[in-house]
């Protein structure tokens, strides 16, 4: 069965979550989905300051990220494995924010998700692709939608799909905001294309650290998770 808080997976009988610490006495049947998570109220986007955040965060911590950076685009081509790389990005950063040691190893660490995070990756990029085909701007909302979606799969140790509607239930407060903050980070790795391609280095860490700094901000990385990194 799972935690109807968090969505973890929890042998019958246990009366509360090992991940959150949810009481699990009036939890739905096993097998039955997972309620989906509440963000807190008000959510608004802060793009700007979120990309500011994370340029500080790189920055501080330059030729680590660069090369991680260097890592990921090699290994981005491999098929099925971008969205177990994607988590690892995050889990670097992860421990970066919480004043971890951060390795190159953690890039690899997102396959102890690999198949949550492989179906995400195929969910999110399909549905897209279905957006893009409707002039656009609905492929740039749906993109917004899921930006955290690794995140919570980490983090909160949800499945795939209770990760997908955690994210949108983030965004959907300022679909307008958090789809602007996806365009400024765009617009950031456009400028990477544009310095020969190497600024790519600097601009693709520079997008997952402020993803990353966003969620602490919203959401707050769960304690257990942050010692089990």
């Amino acid at each position: 069965m799972f935690c109807h808080k968090c969505g973890t997976q929890v042998d019958s009988g246990v009366q509360f979550c090992p991940n959150c610490g949810q009481s699990l006495g009036d939890a739905p049947l096993s097998g039955s989905a997972p309620s989906p998570w509440t963000p807190p109220a008000g959510v608004q986007a802060s793009g700007g300051r979120w990309i500011g955040e994370g340029w500080a965060l790189v920055k501080a911590d330059l030729g680590n990220y660069v090369v991680i950076a260097l890592l990921f685009a090699l290994l981005s081509g491999v098929p099925l494995i971008q969205g177990p790389l994607i988590a690892g990005f995050h889990i670097f950063t992860m421990k970066k924010l919480l004043g971890r040691n951060a390795e190159f190893a953690d890039l690899f660490k997102g396959f102890n998700w690999f198949v949550p995070t492989l179906v995400a990756s195929l969910l999110i990029g399909l549905f897209t692709f279905a957006g893009t085909l409707l002039c656009i701007i609905p492929g740039l909302v749906v993109a917004a939608m899921y930006k955290f979606t690794y995140l919570f799969i980490v983090d909160k140790k949800m499945d795939f799909w209770p990760a997908m509607q955690a994210s949108h239930a983030v965004v959907k407060n300022d679909y307008f905001g958090f789809t602007m903050f996806l365009i400024l980070a765009f617009l950031v790795n456009l400028l990477g294309v544009l310095c020969c391609f190497v600024g790519l280095l600097v601009t693709i860490p520079l997008t997952f650290a402020a993803v990353t700094v966003a969620y602490k901000e919203i959401v707050g990385f769960e304690p257990r998770t942050a010692d089990s990194l």
